[in-house]
């Protein structure tokens, strides 16, 4: 079922709004300044802050339910402005789905779901080459900060609240810009400074596992040898014999 509700029913449904001029937005705890034509979608109960960057501040708005996966199971990021690369496109969507919401035709409900469809698409497209222009950055200090202190107590939290995402849209977005899920980079990053460490120099293996953050040996041997295929000790000995 897909219908697009009135004004006045609860805040049980979800909003979608785009924006046509400048505007700040409650993002992450903090008030953030977005450019014009951004979308934000707003999933039922959260909170909704936003506010004009100037005089004038125009936008599209729709409340809607729908119980249709593609909306329920969406991977659009939620509460965060989307910039929109053809943000007229858009617009002319709302005014189709508007103009559906008042006929009282026999396929009104199918023609608001198929615009609504074809909503989500340009959305999904627009979210995805935004990671590049919102979350870049972001994403790549991030793996900076992972490649260069691997030993840290890395953690899928403590990561998302370093670039203040959730924990799932980090996950998300960290495997589609690197091609590698962000703890299995923590764990490459750590293997390899644990290589670099057992080939130069005479620390201790439990000095190397401690200092690659791991808590204990035993695990750190186990993950060393799942990712080169020996224990720390015969990779150590197998390396020095040879040079």
């Amino acid at each position: 079922m897909f219908g697009v509700a009135a004004t006045q029913q609860r805040m049980q449904f979800p909003d979608l709004i785009l924006t046509q001029t400048p505007a700040e937005f409650w993002v992450n705890g903090e008030i953030k300044a977005y450019p014009a034509n951004c979308a934000v979608l707003y999933p039922p109960h959260q909170k909704i802050m936003y506010r004009a960057c100037s005089d004038q501040y125009v936008n599209d708005w729709v409340r809607f339910l729908s119980d249709e996966s593609y909306v329920l199971e969406t991977a659009l990021p939620l509460g965060t402005p989307i910039p929109l690369p053809d943000p007229g496109y858009c617009h002319q969507l709302f005014q189709l789905l508007a103009t559906e919401n008042f006929l009282s035709c026999d396929y009104r409900e199918l023609s608001i779901d198929y615009l609504f469809r074809i909503m989500f698409n340009k959305l999904l497209e627009a979210s995805q080459s935004a990671v590049n222009t919102l979350h870049y950055q972001d994403l790549l200090d991030l793996r900076k900060s992972i490649n260069h202190n691997p030993g840290q107590e890395w953690s899928v939290t403590v990561m998302a609240d370093c670039v203040h995402l959730s924990p799932g849209y980090l996950q998300s977005l960290y495997k589609t810009t690197f091609g590698i899920s962000c703890m299995e980079d923590v764990i490459q990053s750590r293997i390899r400074l644990a290589k670099e460490r057992l080939i130069h120099g005479q620390s201790r293996i439990s000095d190397i596992s401690e200092l690659c953050g791991y808590r204990n040996v035993e695990h750190f041997s186990r993950q060393f040898r799942q990712m080169v295929g020996c224990t720390p000790r015969a990779y150590r000995k197998s390396v020095t014999s040879h040079s």
